[in-house]
């Protein structure tokens, strides 16, 4: 009797497997599939001409990997508003509305991370000290700990890095802001447009180089931004709503699936498609939208890619994962106060 009940319940879930229809990953079936069940989202056309095997290795994040220590909990009574946005909260810190470009890298662990700490540098300075966190410092020298540069990493290792090794200023491509802006150029991840296509850097991860960009004053030693610690969120809605609202954005990491690839606007729910990888991210705040909760979410693949760079994933359900792998920590304040 056992052996018949296993094998209808095999039966059941065979049938139900063959009942999800499949669509090849950024073909137009897979966007006319995802509309027409009229859910949270609508999606659209994206990475136009790209490969699947480059689109792949921009999720470079690897779930799962080393953790930090995880912080207590502190939300308990805290009363929590319905919808938070940083770029109001703190509206003087100009960062937390930036929108950065990985580039045909797989680095967006980096990004995540040197985007909330970045912005982390500001809120706790009360908006007097304003400073973009070189990504192109931590994806070149921080090493085995940190994972494999382009090819993906470890957002844990990455905080880590900033509390014990630190890191120099450094902002967007071809921007000379800093001691060390990103070398790797902007590219089209999205529609044609103006930028060049996404071609890959062919796994080369920039040299890790010591010195400032000509011209940089004071010395890559002496730019040095550190963080005085460094934790993993405990990994439920209130206590990441709470470090958000009382410290500023976070870091967090989730499974990109081939629908994902395909946002334009809306509350994200994964509803076909196969995974393609862990991607990391910036968390901003939360809301709801016509009864849904969301995340508000800032991305590194451009302005023009979802809602100006910005999109929107379903709150409270650990949907893809995203309430699991959220990291953080505060700015080492001391080495500013002479500009406080």
């Amino acid at each position: 009797m056992r052996c018949s009940v296993v094998i209808l319940g095999l039966f059941v879930v065979l049938t139900s497997a063959r009942n999800v229809p499949y669509f090849p990953p950024l073909s137009p079936d897979l966007v006319n599939y995802i509309n027409k069940l009229n859910t949270t989202w609508k999606a659209g056309h994206n990475f136009a001409n790209a490969d699947m095997s480059y689109v792949k290795k921009l999720c470079g994040t690897f779930l799962h990997g080393p953790k930090l220590p995880e912080r207590f909990e502190f939300a308990g009574d805290l009363v929590l508003p319905q919808n938070f946005d940083s770029r109001q909260q703190w509206s003087n810190c100009p960062t937390i509305r930036e929108i950065r470009d990985q580039g045909s890298c797989g680095s967006c662990w980096a990004f995540g991370a040197v985007e909330a700490m970045s912005d982390r540098v500001c809120v706790h300075t009360n908006g007097k000290v304003n400073v973009e966190i070189s990504a192109e410092d931590l994806l070149s020298c921080c090493g085995f700990e940190c994972g494999m540069g382009c090819n993906g990493g470890y957002p844990a290792g990455a905080w880590r890095y900033w509390t014990e090794k630190g890191l120099v200023s450094g902002g967007l491509y071809d921007s000379h802001v800093g001691c060390r802006p990103y070398s790797i150029p902007p590219c089209e991840h999205h529609v044609n447009g103006t930028r060049p296509p996404c071609t890959g850097e062919g796994g080369n991860t920039p040299e890790c180089i010591k010195t400032c960009e000509a011209g940089y004053s004071p010395s890559y030693k002496k730019d040095k931004h550190y963080g005085v610690t460094s934790y993993s969120v405990p990994g439920n809605e209130k206590e990441i709503m709470a470090e958000i609202y009382k410290n500023g954005p976070v870091e967090g990491a989730f499974t990109v699936y081939s629908d994902f690839l395909m946002y334009k606007s809306g509350v994200y729910q994964h509803v076909s498609g196969e995974p393609v990888g862990g991607h990391a991210i910036r968390i901003l705040g939360w809301g709801v939208d016509n009864g849904t909760p969301y995340w508000l979410i800032a991305n590194s693949w451009n302005t023009d890619w979802g809602e100006n760079g910005y999109f929107r994933i379903l709150r409270g359900q650990d949907h893809c994962g995203i309430e699991s792998e959220v990291v953080a920590g505060i700015p080492r304040t001391s080495q500013y106060w002479k500009q406080l």
